[in-house]
């Protein structure tokens, strides 16, 4: 296929952010997008009131099956006339302490927000180092510059997507491909309803106050909710920033997109490491309550498959 408009591959296009920076997309008119979703959320297109044309193209995608990635890649190479630009949006949240996750719980953020986005930019990239020409946008957040109470494994998901990136930024530089980390932080909708919680978090968080990690659980629950639901950052908002550094030039490595990502970017940048831990304590929720429940709990198994809420962000 020959045209002049650039193709845009988007995961997690179905909801959320992403169905918002896909709106986005379509209303610029100056991209053909190849939008994505796992294939039981592809209705959710048509009820947004999106569907295929010459320029718009729905596919299945789960970003954790090899075979999934091979076929959307392959199908932008060989018939679409080569990707332009990967947007590595989809991905999940989970609440829950080191000790409340399993080692599945753990693989499987590890999958879906790091291993699935960095094998779809080695899919991508043979394309691009042939043209010269690319772009990268993974989709980090606020979690990815902090570790935060209650989110060690997300956290940990979002560092390794950090450091990956920034690693492709200087791999792929000589063949003028720019590697973009978005890092939003609060977005103003009910996302955090649908975080993951593994078997022992939920417990954790029912024990009325006789699990140690109760406090943690609870403040935080309601710092998010609270800070959520004020936030003047929107998904719409933030969608309409990536679509500007997609035009960009020469793009930077990370772009923080809400106030409060950008605060937190500069706040660890410049304070010293020791004060900034001491403030960031002090300033979490009822955090002199914190460990002030001794009891025993049960531990579960370090290699044990929790029963998680199995909930995805397409």
């Amino acid at each position: 296929m020959t045209t002049n408009k650039p193709l845009v591959l988007l995961t997690g296009a179905s909801t959320g952010l992403g169905l918002a920076l896909a709106k986005e997309l379509i209303e610029d008119g100056n991209y053909r997008l190849v939008l994505t979703a796992r294939a039981k959320s592809l209705k959710c297109f048509s009820a947004a009131g999106i569907f295929e044309s010459d320029e718009i193209y729905l596919r299945p995608l789960d970003v954790t099956s090899k075979e999934e990635r091979i076929a959307v890649i392959s199908e932008c190479e060989a018939t679409l006339g080569g990707l332009d630009v990967l947007i590595n949006n989809a991905g999940i949240a989970m609440r829950s302490v080191v000790e409340d996750a399993s080692a599945d719980d753990r693989i499987g953020l590890l999958e879906i927000n790091y291993i699935g986005p960095m094998r779809l930019a080695a899919l991508a990239l043979p394309g691009m180092r042939k043209r010269r020409n690319g772009r990268i946008i993974n989709i980090s957040s606020a979690a990815g510059l902090i570790g935060m109470p209650t989110m060690a494994c997300y956290c940990g998901s979002k560092f390794a997507l950090e450091g990956g990136a920034e690693s492709l930024w200087y791999d792929v530089k000589p063949w003028n491909i720019h590697v973009t980390l978005i890092i939003p932080g609060f977005m103003r909708s009910d996302s955090f309803q649908n975080t993951q919680t593994t078997k022992w978090s939920r417990a954790a968080i029912a024990s009325g106050q006789k699990d140690p990690y109760y406090h943690h659980y609870r403040n935080m629950e309601k710092l998010i909710s609270w800070t959520m639901k004020r936030t003047l950052a929107s998904p719409e908002s933030v969608a309409r920033k990536i679509v500007r550094v997609i035009k960009q030039k020469n793009p930077s490595l990370r772009v923080p997109v809400t106030a409060d990502a950008w605060f937190l970017f500069l706040f660890r940048r410049f304070l010293p490491r020791a004060i900034y831990h001491w403030v960031m304590f002090r300033a979490l929720p009822a955090s002199d309550r914190w460990g002030e429940i001794s009891s025993e709990r049960s531990v579960p198994p370090i290699n044990s498959t929790t029963n998680n809420i199995s909930i995805k962000y397409d």
